[in-house]
């Protein structure tokens, strides 16, 4: 097949194409690299900075055109799959509809269904929009309700859904927003996950290496901010025994570096699956504080696994948690182990990349 990804969310997009390239498949990425983590893709869109970044990235786009047509498969990595207004980019979808035989949206991060079903349904005990029945009003919160519910945004996203041959899910949390939706449409496929050519579990040493890395605009959003005191209070407590490093804005080559040398990372406190910076770390043989519910494990099937120190969406579960591992460490290269069994068994790039060829089969409409 000829295959279009459009778009990039840590990495997915590039590594999937390095799958399908593996079997067979001739495929183009187009996106921006993810921003500053700069991820690979055949076809740059990275829009610049300034008054004019928008008005240069429209008129780099309709240049593109003709190149971004005549495809068995186009997949988006995002309803917003360019970074235009969405007003901008019913014009982009209706002309990959036309001129390609197949288009899939991805489910894998903040978009209208996400929002509104958190909001709404409530199908999560706890979200990044909800608490139980309470709804949460942190600021970022606030913000992506406004920018996907009424606006130009959440009609794209209809649109889209409604239309395209199939939705891919990333995370259970995804999943249950888009399925009741769209059951005959919807798959849930892992996130594909390059295992690292050589993870040999380091032996053990003195102190527990903790691991948190920070996005200023979304620490409070994503709960980074309450697993960081947790962690600091940890190495306070136990300081001959724990070592704390944390990443601030850092390029991701330096970024790597830190979390390769790290026993544990703190990723997601509001989350009940790992998403891809977890699922990285775990196949390196790192331990995931954070997500890791036993609706995570039900949707994999897996039933023998638990490798993810799961923990409640507070302060004393993070604080417990660590504490834990610091008073018995003797359950550490267990952990570390099954972090990479779990990595390969589910999240493998070639095994996922089948899982989507199949998909990709099973819904097109051959012409």
């Amino acid at each position: 097949m000829k295959i279009l990804l459009i778009g990039e969310y840590s990495n997915v997009h590039a590594t999937l194409a390095e799958g399908l390239r593996a079997i067979g498949h001739e495929v183009t990425v187009v996106s921006d690299g993810d921003g500053w983590k700069n991820y690979p893709r055949d076809i740059d869109v990275s829009r610049a900075s300034g008054k004019f970044g928008g008005a240069s990235l429209l008129v780099k786009l309709y240049t593109l055109l003709p190149k971004l047509r005549g495809y068995d498969v186009v997949q988006l990595i995002n309803p917003m799959f360019f970074e235009l207004k969405a007003e901008r980019l019913f014009f982009f979808y209706n002309y990959l509809r036309n001129h390609n035989k197949n288009v899939f949206l991805g489910a894998f991060g903040m978009d209208y269904y996400w929002v509104h079903e958190c909001i709404e349904r409530k199908p999560l005990r706890y979200s990044d929009f909800n608490f139980g029945s309470q709804l949460r009003t942190d600021k970022a919160a606030l913000t992506e309700r406004r920018d996907w519910l009424g606006t130009a945004k959440e009609q794209l996203n209809k649109l889209i859904a409604e239309d395209c041959n199939g939705i891919i899910t990333g995370l259970y949390e995804y999943h249950v927003c888009y399925e009741p939706h769209y059951p005959n449409k919807t798959r849930f496929i892992p996130y594909p996950i390059k295992m690292p050519d050589d993870n040999r579990i380091a032996e053990p040493h003195d102190k527990l290496k903790l691991f948190v890395g920070i996005s200023k605009k979304r620490s409070a959003y994503k709960g980074t901010d309450v697993m960081l005191k947790a962690a600091e209070n940890i190495a306070a407590k136990y300081p001959e025994q724990v070592d704390l490093k944390v990443a601030n804005g850092i390029p991701f080559a330096q970024y790597e570096q830190m979390l390769d040398s790290s026993d544990v990372i703190l990723d997601q406190l509001y989350s009940y699956t790992p998403a891809m910076n977890a699922l990285l770390a775990m196949s390196k043989g790192i331990i995931v504080v954070g997500g890791g519910e036993p609706e995570n494990y039900e949707i994999l099937g897996e039933k023998n696994l638990r490798p993810i120190v799961n923990v409640e969406p507070n302060y004393e579960s993070v604080y417990h948690e660590l504490e834990q591992l610091v008073l018995y460490p003797e359950h550490i290269p267990e952990l570390k182990h099954q972090s990479i069994a779990y990595i390969q068994k589910h999240h493998e790039y070639m095994k996922v990349t089948k899982e989507y060829e199949e998909f990709y089969n099973e819904k097109s409409q051959k012409a």
